[in-house]
């Protein structure tokens, strides 16, 4: 069997620095990170470094080849027994080595495209369901987070001296819901994460990091202002109600206030500020330097939250990309003069399928479409 270099290398690393970068453990098979997890919750890394740079790998392994029988069971460990019996570990690494090895099975869990994904603090991976109802629980065992259907909402007891990530990816077609440990309520669109930790922390300003779309109901803390990071714009607010779209196909990074009052500004040009008032619009356009503020109709940019897809003079170009968000649809469109048509309509995604939309759209500028699975072309 050949050594475990990642292993060991996470291992002293742990052991050195007291951490280690999560893309690092990410790239271990399933088996050796629970492996990590279970080490640190019972303060056994230093004698597993020990254990494991002592092992003479192809020795263990046919040794383990003669002492064991490969069965299809759980096999359930007590890591406090393993280094007063070796060879449990030993069997540990060479059930990774089978697996790995002597399968063609892939290591690594798939991830279905239409999933909501919850990243903890150490890279491990969480689905949520929509309809879910869990708790989210740290490796020490504490509960930060619990899930009711589309919601989680994060409390703790115990106070933090560090900040603790997580990040919640929405997938296409489908929104979310988080409350974050100080009682904001942020709403996520379709197709945007958001990554904010798990406790804000006194003396820290409240800073989470967006990519996408999401309207912040934000809880009032004069002492700890909050601040929305995305793509070079910090939107920093007290306590207010305010809606934030930054997708990173889109130019325009866009924050439309509805309650309260907002400072916009940019992150590489620290003179460049806007404060705005309810009903105002600031735009940033990253093409361009300067933030345009305009008065909307705020309805537009916020009613997503209830199924609502409204557009106002927009193009048809815009509307495909909204589209393929809100229904988890590729939408094909090889009518390329209907691209700088515009459009105003309302639809609801909740009552109308991608079906009646595009056939009421067809109406008003001439075209056919057919859907095949999750691909639409339009000719």
């Amino acid at each position: 069997m050949d050594s475990n270099p990642n292993l060991i290398n996470v291992l002293r690393e742990i052991v050195s620095n007291g951490s280690v970068d999560d893309s690092k453990i990410a790239l271990l098979p399933q088996e050796e990170q629970e492996l990590i997890k279970e080490l640190q919750a019972n303060g056994m890394l230093e004698e597993a470094l020990r254990y494991v740079e002592s092992l003479d790998a192809q020795k263990s392994w046919e040794e383990l080849k003669e002492k064991m029988e490969f069965r299809k069971k759980s096999v359930v460990i007590n890591w406090r027994a393993v280094f007063q019996y070796a060879a449990v570990f030993v069997c540990l690494l060479g059930l990774v080595y089978v697996f790995q090895n002597k399968t063609d099975k892939p290591n690594q869990i798939v991830i279905p495209d239409d999933a909501i994904q919850l990243v903890l603090e150490n890279g491990d991976i969480q689905i949520l369901s929509p309809n879910g109802d869990q708790q989210i629980i740290k490796k020490n065992g504490e509960v930060v987070a619990s899930q009711k259907e589309n919601q989680i909402s994060y409390s703790s007891n115990r106070s933090m001296d560090k900040l603790v990530y997580n990040q919640i990816k929405i997938p296409y077609g489908k929104t979310f819901v988080i409350t974050l440990s100080d009682g904001t309520v942020v709403n996520m669109n379709a197709g945007s994460s958001l990554k904010y930790p798990v406790q804000f922390i006194k003396g820290h300003n409240r800073e989470v990091v967006l990519e996408g779309e999401a309207f912040f109901d934000v809880t009032k803390d004069k002492k700890h202002p909050f601040i929305v990071k995305t793509r070079g714009i910090d939107v920093k607010v007290l306590g207010t109600k305010f809606n934030v779209s930054s997708y990173k196909e889109e130019t325009d990074i866009n924050t439309v206030l509805i309650e309260g009052s907002v400072s916009l500004s940019s992150a590489s040009e620290p003179n460049i500020k806007e404060m705005l008032v309810p009903g105002e619009k600031g735009t940033w356009n990253t093409q361009k330097s300067g933030i345009a503020v305009e008065k909307v109709d705020t309805r537009i940019y916020t009613e997503w939250m209830t199924g609502e897809l409204v557009f106002r003079k927009a193009s048809f170009r815009d509307i495909i990309i909204r589209l393929e968000r809100t229904y988890n649809v590729t939408i094909e469109n090889n009518k390329k003069e209907l691209l700088d048509k515009k459009f105003n309509a309302s639809f609801n995604k909740n009552i109308e399928s991608i079906e009646t939309v595009l056939a009421t759209m067809s109406k008003i500028q001439d075209f056919t479409f057919k859907k095949e699975g999750k691909t639409i072309t339009i000719n």
